[in-house]
């Protein structure tokens, strides 16, 4: 499917799919400068039967050292973007590291229209530098 492709890290959670897709940006990067930089597209999808919203976000990013950084905040990229049964919303933002190497993984804060909220999870996904890949 063209989907997976695209997107290769994927999670559901109760009818929530979060899928990641994410890129090296080499011409932002500075490695002599110890700074590498990613850009990340994620894809949120409801597969159910009801409204959900998007509230709030959490994320752990782990560097190449192990050392963990976490990330909370309301919504995403300034908006809590409400999804209708079959909608998907796309966002893209990116992460600095002071590593060639890392990880991000996380939840968003759903709400269905039911009033009941829920963690979807954010599928873990490496980042790694050009440099590193090759």
């Amino acid at each position: 499917m063209l989907t997976d492709l695209l997107f290769p890290y994927v999670a559901e959670t109760q009818s929530v799919i979060v899928r990641v897709s994410v890129s090296f940006l080499a011409d932002q990067s500075q490695p002599e400068r110890g700074r590498w930089f990613w850009s990340y597209h994620i894809r949120i999808e409801n597969v159910g039967e009801q409204p959900v919203q998007l509230l709030s976000r959490r994320w752990i990013i782990t560097d190449g050292h192990g050392a963990r950084h976490r990330v909370e905040g309301e919504g995403v990229i300034g908006a809590q973007p409400v999804l209708a049964p079959g909608e998907s919303y796309d966002y893209v933002s990116g992460c600095p590291l002071d590593t060639p190497t890392g990880s991000m993984e996380g939840t968003y804060r759903m709400m269905g229209a039911d009033g009941e909220s829920f963690e979807a999870r954010i599928p873990r996904f490496a980042l790694v530098g050009s440099a590193v890949a090759e």
